[in-house]
């Protein structure tokens, strides 16, 4: 995952895409006359990248095994291994997806979780997808690396009361109360390697989404995250079943579908 965005941008383009439609690689798609893509979605625009990568990636299977693997199928393999070299668990990834032939702007923006839920509303968001409630505690661990955007937790360092005020102020520093939307920190205080310093921040109140701290506000999920930052190995196991659970939400298969000769559009 190092290939693109230093590693954490192939985590979060293939959660992401994991997450929607049970990875049928959509999110890849460029906008066309026929439909609007979901790169420019709320939870996608400015944030997802490495889809470079991605098409060398194709075009490098294409030369050696033409028409046989799916686009779907490299990201789920991407998420993986991007784990595994952050220092994370290994997974056997299930193959044979298939690639969409469109992409829905307005599905992406529904399915995808916003940054300002309550933990009941994200709890249900991840319900509706089929994964529990403990799944979406394990995955939301996958915010051990990466960055996010300003105008993502802005509102939660000058507002909100629970959160560690030396942190905030550090925050501020580089996120004023206007503009600067695109100034990016830290997910944790670890974001290159894939550990449970996640957990351990949010038992600090250094979540850095509000949808991070609400895991651990003094409501239901309190005890699971007490148990990933003293026991890494359990975290581990939780996040690789979960991510294979979540690779397997409707999947496209058969006949259904296409394998796309370039990832960024349909053949």
């Amino acid at each position: 995952m190092r290939l693109a965005w230093e590693h954490p941008s192939y985590v979060s383009i293939s959660m992401i895409a994991l997450f929607k439609q049970g990875c049928d690689a959509s999110v890849l798609l460029n906008d066309t006359t026929s439909f609007t893509g979901e790169q420019t979605a709320r939870g996608n625009v400015n944030s997802i990248r490495g889809f470079g990568v991605i098409d060398n990636i194709k075009s490098q299977v294409e030369s050696l095994c033409p028409g046989v693997v799916s686009c779907a199928d490299i990201l789920a393999v991407a998420a993986r291994d991007s784990v595994v070299a952050l220092g994370g668990p290994s997974w056997t990834v299930q193959l044979g997806r298939r690639d969409s032939t469109t992409a829905s702007l307005s599905s992406a923006n529904s399915d995808l979780p916003r940054f300002d839920l309550s933990l009941q509303q994200l709890s249900d968001n991840f319900q509706n997808k089929g994964l529990t409630t403990a799944e979406m505690v394990a995955l939301s661990g996958g915010h051990t690396i990466g960055q996010a955007q300003c105008s993502t937790f802005r509102t939660r360092i000058y507002n909100e009361t629970n959160i560690d005020s030396s942190f905030a102020t550090s925050l501020q520093a580089n996120c004023p109360s206007v503009g600067g939307d695109s100034n990016l920190a830290p997910l944790d205080s670890s974001q290159n390697t894939f550990d449970n310093a996640y957990f351990k921040d949010l038992q600090s109140q250094k979540g850095l989404l509000h949808t991070d701290q609400v895991l651990f506000n003094g409501g239901s999920t309190d005890s699971q995250v007490n148990g990933y930052a003293s026991d890494p190995s359990s975290f581990n196991t939780d996040f690789a079943n979960a991510m294979i659970k979540m690779g397997n939400i409707s999947p496209l298969t058969g006949s259904s579908g296409e394998i796309r000769t370039n990832c960024w559009k349909t053949n």
